[in-house]
């Protein structure tokens, strides 16, 4: 079975519910007859009713920035898988590393939040990805493999073929700095052989997507390597044409 590429456009702390309308119906005539890849807009929580309306009827989805492991409760401040779910959100992204590294979200947090989003009919991109630092010690592998072992710890194997995981160099991640198509490829397939460990067969459907300065100029790059299934989009995701042209590009196979 083929892998259907994803691009998911994280906007992050950017864009007003108003400004998300008007990002998403400009984008909409941009990729309306492509065919082939599965895409995803993750507008600030603010923004997700709204967003998510203007997207009915269109091939695109709706995803989250986040979410909090438990249904419901004293959380002041959080957003539940329920919550998402009837708000028309199909994806949630877990684990980022500005999660990781501003909220002090840990390995444990991550894995909580992979196993709620199954629960609540929301597809999981957990992401993964070492700091310069750890790269720079070599410990790319054993960093990565840590982050893998508590992001699935309470997944049923059978969910392997549905998981998203998005490989992120922090180093790489607004710097303007990307990784290279070899070396992302490389770390995608590290992972790939790590998760055939934990869900079997099934790994050979996770999607594998890079994130870390994704461009139209550079998506080709990764776009083109075997173990890469698509990209997590942040600042080009914030500009309709240009995340538009990443799309193209993954439907056309770079």
């Amino acid at each position: 079975m083929t892998r259907i590429p994803l691009i998911a456009g994280n906007w992050k702390m950017h864009k007003t519910a108003r400004e998300g309308v008007e990002a998403v119906t400009a984008l909409k005539p941009l990729v309306a007859a492509v065919e082939g890849v599965d895409i995803v807009v993750c507008p600030p929580f603010t923004a997700l009713a709204d967003v998510g309306r203007a997207l009915a009827g269109s091939n695109i989805e709706l995803g989250a920035q986040d979410m909090h492991w438990e249904p419901q409760g004293a959380y002041t401040g959080e957003i539940s898988g329920p919550m998402l779910w009837d708000l028309g959100c199909t994806y949630v992204i877990v684990g980022h590393s500005e999660r990781r590294r501003y909220f002090r979200e840990t390995d444990d947090d991550v894995g909580r939040k992979a196993v709620a989003a199954f629960a609540h009919e929301l597809l999981p991109i957990i992401c993964v990805g070492e700091t310069l630092g750890e790269r720079d010690a070599g410990r790319t592998e054993e960093v990565i493999a840590r982050q893998l072992r508590w992001g699935t710890a309470g997944l049923d194997p059978a969910v392997g073929d549905r998981l998203v995981v998005a490989y992120e160099p922090v180093w790489a991640i607004g710097t303007g700095r990307a990784a290279t198509g070899a070396e992302a490829n490389r770390v995608s397939g590290l992972i790939r052989g790590w998760l055939a460990e934990r869900f079997g067969e099934g790994a050979q459907q996770t999607r594998m997507l890079y994130g870390g300065s994704v461009t139209p100029e550079n998506i080709g790059e990764f776009i083109t390597q075997p173990e890469i299934d698509g990209a997590l989009v942040g600042g080009a995701s914030l500009d309709p044409p240009a995340f538009a042209a990443i799309v193209g590009a993954a439907a056309g196979g770079g």
